[in-house]
């Protein structure tokens, strides 16, 4: 079983705490603020702050919430200059880790991200020491529920997206990373709303991990993602999934 899309599904119910739902919106409105700064503060011409918002929204973030983000994107009010960085990582059972993050300060964030690593048995790799193990794709999640499979599929192609499958209780889309926005633009006029669209690495194949290194594995994806200043953590591993929500 894909190890990215489980652990998605597992870490959102695991998100319904109060503390992990306020990490979660600090997350979502960092991901606002950066794509307004880049972009522009109008979600009709900025693809990546149109996408920002929609996934804020069915996460339930606040509207003033989203908007002060935006404007901090944009300088209508004061913010922190924060910018992309990725970094590549192995963790237990020999797991390839891709380490997403928007930091203003990328000194303390990789001297975080390295202590996570060390101390949970994971260790911090060199540019490209794990990045040729993924492909690079856009990928949006449509909730399967009243949904019929063939007539999604064929307006998720018809939209221009590269791969589609039905994994338990969502359908999962598969873009070209500069078409994740157009395809989920096309989906939404269709009538197929996401409940979350990103671009993600996507491993090539897969590493199969049990017992120990798998539930050390586990605990050292939920300590990195709990960093504030990492936005995701993409890898390449299969388990069971009893073992995957047990961590």
């Amino acid at each position: 079983m894909s190890g990215h899309s489980k652990w998605k599904t597992i870490k959102n119910a695991k998100a319904a705490t109060d503390k992990k739902r306020g990490a979660l919106f600090t997350k979502l409105i960092r991901e606002i603020t950066v794509a307004a700064k880049q972009g522009g503060g109008d979600p009709d011409g900025n693809p990546r702050l149109r996408t920002a918002i929609d996934n804020a929204k069915a996460q339930s973030l606040p509207k003033e919430n989203i908007e002060r983000a935006v404007k901090k994107g944009t300088g209508d009010l004061e913010g922190v200059d924060y910018q992309d960085v990725v970094y590549e990582a192995y963790g237990p059972g020999g797991v390839a880790l891709m380490i997403q993050a928007l930091t203003d300060n990328p000194t303390r964030t990789v001297a975080e991200v390295r202590a996570k690593l060390s101390r949970l048995g994971g260790n911090l790799g060199t540019t490209n020491s794990v990045a040729f193990l993924f492909d690079r794709k856009g990928q949006i999640f449509v909730e399967a529920a009243a949904l019929e499979e063939d007539a999604v599929m064929e307006k998720a192609l018809e939209a221009g997206a590269e791969d589609f499958v039905h994994e338990d209780d969502a359908f999962i889309i598969t873009t070209a990373p500069a078409d994740l926005h157009h395809v989920k633009q096309r989906l939404d006029a269709a009538g197929l709303k996401a409940s979350q669209a990103e671009l993600s690495w996507i491993p090539k194949s897969s590493v199969a991990v049990t017992g120990e290194p798998a539930s050390q594995l586990m605990k050292l994806i939920e300590a990195l993602e709990e960093l504030d200043d990492v936005q995701k953590v993409d890898a390449n591993f299969e388990m069971d999934e009893a073992e995957m929500a047990g961590s």
